[in-house]
């Protein structure tokens, strides 16, 4: 006789509850909890962004509907909003946290290389997104006058295309600043826009033996020191020139050597674009190929922002902001592993949205995974299982 849990309760299962009361007594978090548990907040939050609930009332409501069902989660009973909103604005969000990476270690363990090009360097992008809140509401988040914003710094690694660093911010934080203070394995490639000009920090990126793709502002003072052969077979390639970064401002009087301006056509959008790299062993198609990857970090913005609950928030205070972003980065990387272990081909918007249709729904996670369309087994004497066996 099979026994299963509903898909959200499996989906719950990929986080021990082991590991997840030793976050809890690291971070504090029930200090001074009455009755109200850290992981009934998490499956509330989790709710949240996986039923797309616009406000307390709905995360609150859509449980209590599901009352029979509550108990294979964790859950004694559906919370009520203001004991919701308490626990959002007063237990640390450090707690998500600390579970998101240590998610993340799980997953990249179980990741095999995703990029397709014939070097085995580690492919990172780096980049920030800008989540616009009203500033009456949000008076901790200024940036500007009379707006207010809230900043996501992300690294993204193309090894599963799954986020490997995350910081949030209000709106003011320069990408720039929160870049100093990461740090690289020697012999990896980091890919970033514009927003990170800053002729020190590669200076000290080279020294690190880091390498970096990125696009040359037009304001750059720059020394012409070699032209590079293009094969006539890459038509694209306009130039590929050896050059020096000059100026006393960040790089000093003996400047930035070792560099590389790469002017390549794109026709799709038919523009000149011009990058700049430390790289000289690879060809310069593969250098625009490997800018050309950037776009991952910019869809995986485009998919958190338009698949889960994160423009329009819960709670006012910064902890409550805090505590749903860090949800729903926990969220996006649960689904980017599931779709990564599925057999099926799966677009992340298609799970997020089929997903969401079948939380409630009694049958085995991983058989809907890699067949979603097909009828699932009979289940024998099925609706004589108690609904606390799991």
């Amino acid at each position: 006789m099979n026994r299963v849990c509903s898909i959200f309760s499996q989906l719950l299962q990929c986080f021990p509850r082991l590991e997840f009361q030793s976050l809890v007594s690291q971070h504090k978090a029930e200090r001074h909890a009455r009755g109200f548990r850290c992981w009934s907040q998490f499956i509330a939050m989790m709710f949240c962004q996986l039923g797309r609930a616009h406000s307390l009332r709905e995360i609150c409501g859509g449980l209590a509907a599901c009352e029979g069902k509550l108990k294979h989660l964790g859950l004694s009973d559906s919370p009520r909003r203001s004991t919701l909103a308490y626990a959002n604005e007063h237990r640390p969000w450090q707690l998500y946290q600390s579970i998101f990476f240590t998610q993340l270690q799980r997953c990249q363990a179980e990741v095999h290389p995703g990029h397709k090009f014939r070097f085995r360097n580690k492919l990172l992008s780096l980049d920030a997104s800008t989540i616009a809140v009203c500033v009456s509401m949000y008076d901790w988040a200024q940036y500007q006058r009379a707006k207010g914003a809230v900043k996501l710094h992300l690294m993204l690694d193309h090894d599963g295309y799954l986020p490997c660093f995350a910081v949030i911010t209000n709106g003011k934080k320069h990408e720039i600043t929160m870049a100093r203070q990461m740090h690289f394995q020697p012999g990896t490639i980091v890919v970033f826009d514009k927003g990170y000009a800053d002729y020190r920090w590669w200076k000290w990126l080279t020294k690190e033996g880091v390498y970096f793709v990125t696009r040359l502002r037009d304001d750059a003072k720059i020394e012409l020191l070699a032209q590079r052969p293009v094969p006539a077979l890459h038509q694209h390639i306009l130039s590929d020139e050896e050059i020096k970064l000059v100026g006393y401002r960040q790089v000093g009087r003996e400047g930035l050597a070792g560099l590389r301006r790469i002017r390549v056509f794109d026709q799709q959008q038919n523009r000149e674009l011009v990058f700049v790299t430390n790289i000289s062993h690879l060809a310069a198609s593969t250098i625009a190929a490997i800018y050309r990857q950037r776009w991952q970090i910019e869809s995986f913005f485009k998919n958190l922002k338009q698949l889960l609950k994160i423009k329009t928030f819960v709670g006012t205070s910064e902890n409550a902001v805090l505590t749903q972003i860090w949800t729903a980065l926990l969220v996006i990387l649960l689904l980017r592993w599931l779709k990564l272990k599925a057999r099926f081909g799966w677009s992340l918007a298609n799970l997020v949205a089929l997903l969401r249709q079948q939380l409630f729904v009694y049958r085995d996670l991983w058989a809907w995974l890699n067949a979603p369309f097909e009828p699932p087994p009979i289940l024998t004497q099925q609706f004589e299982l108690p609904l606390t066996s799991c």
